[in-house]
């Protein structure tokens, strides 16, 4: 079953864990889930009211919303 899950961070969370940090993927593109591998780096270029599809080949397309 496929599911589609809205994210519109662009880069990820830092969570404070004693005295290390833990950053947490908030982009949703990260295949080290839930941390952060910098895939959201792929995100920094998005235009603001698009919606885009992430292909497992690392590729985008722009979703068109009707």
């Amino acid at each position: 079953m496929a599911r589609l899950v809205r994210k519109e961070d662009k880069g990820p969370m830092a969570v404070k864990v004693g005295s290390e940090t833990k950053w947490i993927c908030m982009c949703g593109l990260s295949a080290n889930q839930p941390f952060c591998d910098g895939s959201h780096k792929k995100t920094l270029d998005e235009q603001e009211g698009k919606v885009y599809i992430y292909n497992k080949d690392g590729t985008r397309t722009e979703a068109k919303m009707t």
